[in-house]
């Protein structure tokens, strides 16, 4: 199966080897259930986590100085989608989410899911039409009012 981002390293923290981290799950409980992650073709071991205003700041046992903090700077921090917890019904995971095609109410395609985004009001998804252009969709009912194969969207959300 395919790893599943939790999040990515922001920037270094400190001198002594923490780093800032933008997540992208629910939280630091869903970083804390995991002490190793893939990062850009190697492993870091979470030694400790604690709340930032923008995220969280973390220390990994394998990265002792800001140079090497900084160097991961953009590092995506990655798990295998088996270690996650099972999902209650009307819950996804982003990754299963981007990348799905979207169609109206009445069934016309109108493009892909590129990305998911969170202005702390909510999830928004992007969605990019095929001439490139992109429109923003609250991620809830009645503007999505399902998701399977594809993400249905009532057209009257497509301003």
């Amino acid at each position: 199966m395919a790893d599943v981002t939790l999040a990515a390293v922001a920037g270094a923290h400190g001198i002594t080897g923490e780093v800032r981290l933008k997540l992208f799950a629910q939280g630091l409980e869903s970083l804390t259930v995991h002490k190793v992650f893939s990062a850009g073709g190697r492993t870091l071991t979470l030694k400790s986590i604690r709340p930032d205003k923008i995220g969280a700041v973390a220390r990994f046992a394998e990265i002792g100085d800001r140079t090497q903090a900084e160097n991961l700077r953009g590092t995506l921090l990655s798990v295998p989608r088996e270690t996650l917890p099972p999902l209650a019904e009307g819950e996804y995971y982003h990754a299963d989410i981007i990348g799905l095609s979207v169609v109206t109410t009445s069934g016309d395609a109108i493009g892909t899911v590129t990305a998911i985004e969170n202005f702390n009001a909510g999830d928004i998804l992007e969605i990019s039409y095929p001439d490139g252009k992109t429109v923003m969709v609250p991620f809830r009912a009645p503007a999505v009012p399902t998701v399977g194969d594809v993400v249905v969207v009532d057209p009257e959300w497509l301003v």
